[in-house]
């Protein structure tokens, strides 16, 4: 039984990387230098896959833009397994662009510095110093595919939120997530911490969704992992030079965490623009493979 269970997952890690979504996101003249590893993790706020009748459903609305609506840094290495939410309206250098929300870099096209999520990998790197290694971005649809895949996430929520904008309805307390009540949560920003409470969510949403992906109740289970392996490789898109395994690896660091540390960039004004000074140590000491000082984890 247990051969059987071995080749099943062996197999289903072969499909899944000859059918990964792949792209160009990483610049091949980045001068970028860091010591460590550094996963760009993005959620895309694109609705061209879901049907009228998802839309409705999940409260996405019609809207055609291309904007990054989750941008995250984890970086890993010798010193702790370190989340990083960069908020969606920091004003930043777009290289080729000029100054902008770095939310649009990823829909902003054309000229030297490329497009898409090159063009984002290039801000990012610019803003923070960070050499990205690895690049990983999810959509509307793959995101909803991927939690119903794993029989929904698994989450303690910590206060009752009513949002009709994205079809959430939740009481506090822990609870299962299903496909629906987990998109709504992470995009919500019906809250009294807005967008800071938005980052954090998404953070604690994202590690419970890939420690019940990379767990033996999923691993080992049939009936979960084939479903799970046949929508990843329609629901993610990675950098064209990143295989399953990396992916592999995403997700056990991300189990880390719990040990790790979780933070979003410093900023000084409506996350808007970064604190320098404590943005620059937190990228500091990243670059470095340190642990960051307390006093540079923000807001």
């Amino acid at each position: 039984m247990l051969g059987v269970l071995l080749l099943l997952v062996v197999g289903l890690g072969i499909y899944v990387d000859t059918t990964l979504t792949r792209l160009p996101a990483l610049p091949a003249d980045s001068t970028a230098s860091s010591r460590g590893t550094n996963w760009l993790i993005v959620g895309s706020d694109s609705r061209a896959s879901l049907t009228e009748e998802q839309r409705a459903e999940l409260a996405t609305g019609n809207e055609t833009s291309e904007l990054t609506d989750t941008i995250m840094l984890l970086h890993t290495g010798s010193g702790p397994t370190t989340l990083v939410s960069i908020p969606r309206d920091s004003r930043v250098d777009i290289p080729g662009h000029g100054r902008h929300k770095i939310n649009s870099a990823y829909g902003r096209g054309g000229g030297a510095e490329g497009g898409g999520p090159e063009l984002l990998v290039r801000t990012v790197e610019g803003a923070t110093g960070l050499h990205v290694d690895h690049y990983t971005e999810i959509g509307f649809t793959g995101f909803v595919s991927v939690v119903d895949a794993v029989g929904g996430v698994d989450l303690c929520v910590p206060e009752a939120i009513t949002d009709p904008k994205a079809a959430l309805d939740i009481e506090a307390g822990c609870q299962t997530l299903d496909q629906a009540t987990a998109l709504g949560y992470v995009r919500t920003r019906a809250t009294g911490s807005s967008d800071f409470g938005r980052v954090e969510r998404q953070r604690a949403f994202l590690a419970a969704l890939l420690d019940k992906i990379t767990s033996p109740v999923t691993l080992l289970n049939p009936f979960r992992m084939v479903p799970l392996a046949t929508n990843l490789s329609s629901a993610i898109a990675v950098d064209d030079g990143d295989h399953v395994w990396n992916l592999v690896s995403l997700g056990f660091a991300m189990r880390g965490l719990s040990d790790g540390i979780t933070t979003t960039v410093p900023v000084r004004d409506n996350a808007v623009n970064w604190n320098r000074a404590r943005a620059g140590a937190l990228f500091d000491a990243l670059a470095n493979d340190e642990r960051p000082p307390e006093n540079a984890l923000g807001p």
